[in-house]
């Protein structure tokens, strides 16, 4: 009987659970479609306060230049909105930050809510009782909100591939490396080797492009460290990408030395590296990032690279949407949403 009872109770937390899952996705549904440019945020707070400490602690982090761009561009464009003018039509944009400065304040912190009016949408409330307080609760938490815009716009460039996938490359890539990434409509393959693929997406004026390549382990050494990252990487670039010119190809431009980063996502642990490439003997460069991990047997080194080349226009967008291609990856068998 207390087994019968046992079973009976779990039961009924999964029917509960299945019917909470069902309810939420309704919600969801029902939501409008974000409004705003990619890249943007509507602070909504008073303009007295938005011109004090606490808007420049918000600018100072949010609106700092974009890391290894070659001319400067804002991490994210802040649109201010006064609480009196948040209207239905600021309430759908993709990301917003609700700072509530007031001595009824009871509870300082901040709350991150996903799809309150809109979907896919992001929410950062930051409550305090000050504008010294504000200030203080932002700086501590300047990363984390950083990261969870980051990842929101990530998000949404990846659901929107999904949607629009250019089916025909993942075969490809997969074959080479045991697993791949999602490419969007309009991507094309470009170059393949044994231990070398090009996926690019071509305009008039601009290229987005993917490389995948692969190269062995070599026991006694530190594979991960950045020298040998940065050295292999322009090995694989000066045999595979080669410029419009005799005695010219792609290269990590020395100019600025790229950062090295190690991070995990999704169960893969893997080097970030962020930096900038040139054509040797040549004129051409722009913003790149890899992300570099190991095989499934740990035999070799598979890395993702994305590039842009956009000389005409700024590149902020541009390389995210690249990079956000590099964050789908997964190994073939894990891939269970195909």
């Amino acid at each position: 009987m207390k087994r019968f009872l046992k079973y009976l109770a779990l039961a009924a937390a999964a029917v509960m659970t299945i019917v909470s899952c069902s309810e939420e996705k309704r919600k969801k549904a029902l939501l409008p479609n974000i409004s705003g440019k990619a890249g943007e945020v509507i602070v909504v707070i008073d303009q007295g306060i938005w011109e004090g400490s606490v808007g420049t602690v918000l600018r100072d982090s949010l609106a700092a230049d974009c890391p290894y761009l070659p001319q400067r561009e804002p991490l994210y464009t802040l649109v201010n909105v006064a609480p009196s003018g948040f209207n239905n039509m600021f309430q759908i944009h993709r990301n917003i930050i609700i700072v509530n400065v007031s001595s009824s304040v009871t509870e300082p912190g901040i709350l991150f809510k996903k799809d309150q009016w809109a979907a896919p949408q992001y929410v950062i409330y930051v409550n305090a009782a000050d504008s010294d307080e504000a200030a203080s609760i932002i700086k501590e938490n300047s990363q984390k909100m950083i990261t969870v815009l980051e990842q929101a716009e990530r998000d949404r460039l990846m659901a929107n591939t999904k949607k629009y996938e250019e089916l025909k490359l993942s075969p490809v890539v997969t074959e080479m490396v045991g697993g791949s990434p999602r490419f969007p409509s309009g991507y094309q393959l470009k170059k393949k080797t044994d231990d070398f693929i090009w996926i690019t997406y071509d305009t008039q004026f601009t290229q987005q492009s993917v490389l995948v390549f692969k190269y062995p382990v070599v026991e006694g050494e530190d594979m991960m460290s950045p020298e040998s990252l940065i050295a292999e990487n322009n090995k694989m670039l000066k045999n595979n990408v080669p410029g419009m010119f005799e005695n010219t190809y792609m290269t990590i431009a020395p100019v600025i030395t790229p950062s090295v980063k190690y991070m995990k996502y999704k169960g893969i642990d893997f080097a970030e590296i962020r930096g900038l490439w040139e054509v040797h003997n040549d004129y051409m460069g722009g913003p790149f990032v890899a992300h570099a991990f190991y095989s499934e047997d740990g035999k070799e080194i598979i890395v993702l690279e994305a590039f842009v080349f956009a000389p005409k226009y700024d590149k902020r967008q541009y390389l995210r949407q690249v990079e956000s291609i590099l964050y789908s990856f997964a190994w073939a068998e894990k891939d269970t949403e195909k």
